[in-house]
């Protein structure tokens, strides 16, 4: 849902090295993303997100990942334009996102391009693992700028029920086990606010510029 004529956001997710970045700059998804939580796979360190951050291309905004991370870590990160958007992974309240956005306050301009479309301001992102219906109230619920809509756990790489997520009402970002062969699928059946792939433009655990383009052409975005 929520897709219309504005056009669907693309995020890569999981960036790690400079040519990850420079192949991004080539490509143009709206955001992409670093993983912030020690000891997963991707991990990236605050300064190494500030080193590619400074050769990435402005008009693409920056995700940090994180899970249970404390709230002044978040906001000094956002506060110093290391990140543009916190998403947040792990038991987050709605309280801790009330915290986060009162101590990073409003930031930078009120509205962001992604790629051509212009899109209301996000700074926060809360990303929910579905399970079943059940799961659903609480993402209506979230005071989040914007859900990302998961499988259980994770970055698992792996697909859920999308069937559950029709009567989902709220803008949604996608996620879980997308790649260029289903995400015409997800589209067609979903027409989410946005999409977000980080295995699925990987090739041995690395981020593959063809993947990526052919992600991209998929997704309708060439």
């Amino acid at each position: 849902m929520n897709g219309g004529e504005r056009g669907m956001i693309v995020k890569f997710c999981g960036l790690k090295r400079a040519a990850d970045i420079e192949a991004v700059n080539r490509i143009r998804p709206d955001l992409v993303g670093f993983v912030m939580v020690p000891g997963r796979r991707r991990s990236v360190e605050p300064d190494e997100v500030a080193k590619m951050r400074s050769h990435l291309a402005p008009e693409i905004k920056v995700v940090g990942v994180f899970v249970d991370e404390e709230i002044s870590v978040v906001k000094d990160l956002l506060n110093r334009g290391i990140i543009d958007i916190a998403q947040l992974h792990g038991e987050e309240s709605n309280g801790y996102i009330r915290e986060l956005r009162e101590a990073a306050g409003a930031g930078g301009d009120p509205r962001w391009c992604g790629g051509e479309r212009a899109v209301p301001k996000i700074r926060i992102i809360k990303a929910f693992g579905i399970r079943s219906e059940a799961d659903l109230r609480t993402v209506e619920e979230s005071e989040a700028d914007l859900v990302l809509l998961d499988s259980p756990g994770g970055g698992t790489g792996e697909t859920f029920n999308w069937r559950l997520l029709k009567e989902v009402k709220r803008p949604y970002i996608l996620a879980g086990g997308l790649n260029a062969e289903n995400i015409e699928e997800a589209v067609r059946m979903l027409d989410p606010f946005g999409v977000d792939v980080s295995s699925g433009i990987e090739t041995d655990g690395v981020k593959d510029e063809k993947k990526m383009r052919a992600f991209m052409e998929a997704a309708g975005r060439r």
